[in-house]
């Protein structure tokens, strides 16, 4: 895959590509916002990947009769054989059959916060002003790694760029990325305009490859909405971000494994070795998983979340961001109905004023902005 480099100039034009003007639009929106809720729900119970390894995972799913994985991830089974998998606290609400609505995940949280930031500050919204709406709307003890050390560095009074680097281990961890899809959707086949937007966003907690990744998550749901494939829509988040840093190249060597026929097993061990040692919760492999999840999923919404979840690492944040491309590449009514109906159009979110939303509103109100 072959990248250009960044423009450095914002641009907030209104996205100005006719292909996304047409009737999908909102149904479009619509299938991003159910496909990053879903795909967190897929991946919520086995969120720890120092401990749900892709083996582990594997091993579970065999156990309870549910691979290939085509519905969210099936309740323990009774007995000794369960001792081995233990599920977070919150499996009871996010395991086939138990679905009633999504669980409350920072993953959710914040896209809203990001909705409430265009609609409220405006597209030429400032870093500082997302650390204002953070203050205004979020918990403190909603937030983690990254997150709560700028909001800890934001009430001892810095600003912007030192609330990302004063004591924060956590710079190129993936909470930035997690925050990008709402640039995505509100910019529709205009990827450079939603990596502008995402940055302003990730300068508050994050530097160097966090950044880099929610660049370039935000361009490629954006791409997403013109794209023919994942395979362009991959392309043109590279587009946004510089070629030698970590980020891109790890897109890179993912796409060029998969391009040489290797199975989807072998790619995730590949680039497992070439990772190994930056964690579970940094963005660069978990920007592997995402990308082979995209390329191996093919555009099936099933698949595609499916084989994120199944990657392991930062399994609900992976889901989701697969779930919102494949979500916006299909389209809401596409979205099989086992994964859409149990969530009953509704969200459970920390975000002040936002608990039991609407799914279709939030997504309404976020296809207003994209063609306002």
């Amino acid at each position: 895959m072959t990248s250009t480099a960044p423009d450095p100039r914002p641009t907030d034009s209104r996205p100005s590509d006719p292909r996304v003007t047409d009737t999908r639009l909102a149904d479009r929106v619509h299938g991003g916002w159910l496909g990053r809720v879903a795909g967190n729900m897929l991946g919520k119970p086995v969120e720890r990947g120092d401990y749900w390894t892709r083996d582990r995972i594997d091993r579970y799913l065999r156990l309870t009769d549910a691979l290939p994985l085509t519905d969210y991830l099936p309740e323990p089974p009774a007995g000794d054989a369960a001792d081995d998998f233990e599920l977070r606290p919150e499996w009871r609400s996010c395991v086939r059959g138990r679905v009633d609505g999504s669980c409350r995940d920072d993953d959710v949280d914040y896209a809203i916060l990001g909705l409430e930031l265009l609609e409220s500050r405006g597209f030429g919204f400032s870093t500082e002003q997302v650390g204002e709406l953070w203050l205004l709307r979020l918990p403190y003890f909603q937030t983690f790694t990254a997150e709560r050390v700028a909001y800890r560095n934001l009430t001892a009074g810095l600003r912007p760029p030192l609330t990302a680097t004063y004591e924060n281990p956590y710079q190129e961890w993936i909470g930035a990325l997690i925050r990008a899809d709402i640039f995505g959707w509100t910019c529709p086949g205009d990827p450079r305009r939603a990596a502008s937007l995402a940055r302003r966003d990730a300068a508050l907690s994050h530097t160097g490859n966090g950044v880099y990744a929610a660049m370039w998550a935000a361009a490629l749901i954006a791409a997403a909405f013109t794209a023919g494939s994942p395979r362009d829509a991959l392309e043109a988040g590279l587009g946004v971000i510089p070629a030698s840093c970590r980020v891109a190249r790890t897109v890179r060597r993912v796409a060029s494994l998969y391009e040489a026929s290797l199975s989807w097993e072998e790619t995730l061990d590949t680039v497992a070795g070439e990772t190994a040692g930056l964690g579970w919760v940094h963005a660069v492999p978990n920007v592997a998983v995402l990308t082979a999840g995209l390329l191996y999923g093919g555009g099936d919404f099933t698949r595609t979340i499916a084989l994120t979840v199944r990657g392991g690492l930062d399994t609900d944040s992976n889901g989701a961001t697969a779930g919102s491309v494949a979500g916006v590449l299909c389209g809401a009514a596409a979205i099989p109905a086992q994964w859409r109906e149990p969530l009953k159009d509704r969200v459970r979110s920390a975000v002040f004023g936002y608990d039991g939303a609407r799914i279709s509103e939030l997504a309404a109100r976020t296809a207003r902005l994209a063609t306002g």
